[in-house]
């Protein structure tokens, strides 16, 4: 036996056996507006130039703070491994200077107080850490 179909305008589901056209997400009625689809290219487009400035900005931030902590590992090696015969006090600034054998070490003494090959003063944080400073006499 042949099942009678429904006319189109008619939302029957075959499934429940029911009239569902109040269950749907939208219009069933022919007379409804058509269902166009919104062009969304251009805010694509914006949003996605924003979030890859943006992602850059960040990764220059990054990158920025990555080569500042690789100088500071830098003074830290070359601090700890010069030549020094005094434990260094927290929170002194020391002077980092080259002897006549190309050899480093540190001293107390400033530069305008001696005749030494100056490298660099250095200022001893609490995190144990050396940090290069600007040393004005």
């Amino acid at each position: 036996m042949a099942k009678k179909k429904k006319p189109d305008q008619v939302v029957f589901n075959e499934k429940s056996q029911s009239y569902d056209a109040s269950l749907r997400p939208y219009s069933t009625n022919v007379g409804a507006p058509a269902i166009e689809i919104t062009d969304t290219t251009a805010w694509k487009n914006k949003n996605i130039f924003k979030a890859n400035k943006q992602l850059e900005a960040r990764y220059q931030e990054l990158k920025a703070e990555y080569d500042k902590m690789l100088q500071e590992l830098e003074y830290n090696n070359l601090v700890y491994n010069a030549r020094f015969n005094f434990e260094p006090t927290i929170g002194e600034t020391y002077h980092l200077y080259r002897d006549k054998t190309a050899h480093l070490f540190l001293s107390i003494i400033a530069p305008q107080d001696c005749n030494f090959d100056y490298v660099g003063s250095f200022y001893l944080n609490s995190e144990q850490l050396w940090k290069k400073i600007d040393f004005k006499s």
